[in-house]
């Protein structure tokens, strides 16, 4: 399901305070961190996007370093090409730097426009991520930028950090 927004985004881009990584690197050279420099220019050749290798389930993330409540997410895809490799892709919001948070959107327009603005109503979380599940691709993202709704409330434990009983 894809929640696009239709209002204008507002207040401070989260994204280029955050560390951002993703499963490959594309001709050797790490281009996670092109996706939340504040650049919008969508043809690859401009330098400014991140693109992976042909991998199984290909992923983007940025880490904010603390907690949010994420407003709304807004993703530049290729313009130049290639536009269609981002149909499918699962934005995700929360506490796991694992990839296994809930998910915010699933796109599923990629040729309309370059420009995806999505609702994420409130969701809390530290780590975004850009996931394609299932299938083998290349992830390209020419710019991610990530708003908050208001401050988040302290830290709860992830899916990492299940409590464990010992029996005595």
């Amino acid at each position: 399901m894809q929640f696009v927004c239709n209002a204008e985004v507002t207040g401070n881009n989260l994204a280029p305070a955050g560390k951002a990584s993703q499963i490959s690197n594309y001709l050797g050279h790490n281009s996670s961190p092109a996706a939340i420099d504040g650049n919008r220019n969508s043809s690859f050749s401009g330098g400014s996007c991140s693109h992976t290798l042909l991998d199984m389930s290909p992923w983007w993330q940025v880490d904010l370093q603390e907690l949010h409540r994420i407003s709304s997410i807004v993703l530049v895809n290729r313009a130049d090409c290639c536009r269609e490799r981002l149909w499918g892709a699962e934005v995700r919001i929360g506490y796991s730097p694992d990839n296994c948070n809930p998910v915010c959107a699933t796109i599923t327009n990629t040729t309309s426009k370059p420009v995806i603005t999505l609702c994420c109503g409130g969701m809390e979380g530290r780590y975004i991520s850009v996931v394609i599940p299932g299938r083998k691709e290349y992830l390209t993202l020419c710019e991610v930028e990530i708003y908050a709704a208001e401050p988040a409330a302290e830290t709860p434990r992830g899916c990492w950090e299940e409590d464990v009983k010992l029996a005595v």
